[in-house]
């Protein structure tokens, strides 16, 4: 529900603000208590909506799986652990795939990466007002409920899987095999004055093709989930504006038609959150891969 004492824009900016908390001009620590002073509040500043769900999530999941396998019957199993087995095998499935090492750690890591940000993105299909509005009940006036429209959680992500990479890249290939990987790879069979001339060009590319992974990895996810989360606000600002004018007819059938957007956009937006959590997990698996892999 939009409020009649703000203007599209000042609503549009107000739910795309995080909860920030940082330090004030005047040097004390607290609350961003706008837009513009969350900005000022810089590299330091802490989105503490963007924590509080994606912990608040991550920790769900855990309790729910964590149930589920201390619970677990054989025979007829019921429907939550049919669920659950569901998206273990499909995890497995795709894992089994795609990765040809053998690590223990990249089943439980894709499994975690899939489920958590599913369930962040599906915080998105939470009405657009509705805990934003119940947080101001208690003073708390900016809310972004969904963390994957926060560039800092998606990075965040994709940086610990990048650092993963090379924690293994480097376990599994040695210091000298990564840095060959990166400087001789694919002129291993040419000679020494090719080597030496190819060398560093070479390094360059490769070293530009490592810093992008973790960029795409997070970026892809990021601008998904953030032009879904504009798309709905801009439904409910249309909703809003027609609810206003329900006494005449043409109010009425603007009313029906935003909800039938707002109704046909949360369905179809079902399929994005599931397909970018699954690209993410994907991606993670492949890089694992690659990290594994002793073959060029």
């Amino acid at each position: 529900m939009a409020t009649e004492t703000q203007t599209a824009s000042e609503y549009i900016k107000h739910h795309l603000t995080n909860l920030t908390y940082g330090q004030h001009s005047d040097g004390s620590w607290g609350l961003a208590h706008s837009a513009e002073e969350a900005a000022e509040m810089g590299f330091y500043a802490i989105h503490v909506d963007t924590l509080f769900f994606s912990i608040i999530l991550g920790l769900g999941f855990l309790l729910l799986f964590g149930r589920v396998a201390k619970n677990m019957v054989t025979g007829v199993p019921g429907g939550l652990q049919n669920a659950v087995e569901s998206v273990i095998d499909f995890v497995d499935d795709n894992v089994s795939e795609s990765f040809s090492g053998d690590n223990p750690l990249i089943a439980p890591l894709a499994l975690t990466v899939f489920v958590w940000i599913l369930l962040m993105n599906t915080m998105d299909l939470v009405p657009i007002d509705l805990l934003p509005w119940l947080a101001s009940l208690v003073g708390v006036h900016y809310l972004k409920v969904v963390p994957t429209t926060d560039p800092n959680a998606t990075f965040g992500l994709a940086l610990g899987v990048f650092f993963l990479m090379l924690y293994y890249s480097v376990k599994n290939k040695g210091i000298l095999g990564f840095i060959g990987e990166l400087t001789l790879h694919p002129f291993e069979g040419k000679s020494f004055f090719s080597k030496a001339i190819l060398v560093i060009p070479n390094l360059c590319l490769e070293t530009l093709s490592l810093i992008s992974k973790p960029l795409s990895h997070s970026l892809r996810l990021f601008g998904n989930m953030y032009a879904g989360e504009v798309i709905f606000i801009l439904i409910a600002l249309l909703y809003a504006n027609t609810m206003s004018d329900l006494a005449s007819l043409s109010g009425v059938a603007w009313s029906l038609v935003g909800a039938m957007v707002q109704m046909v956009w949360a369905i179809f937006h079902i399929l994005i959150i599931t397909l970018q959590a699954f690209i993410f997990m994907v991606l993670t698996v492949v890089y694992m891969d690659m990290a594994h892999s002793t073959e060029h």
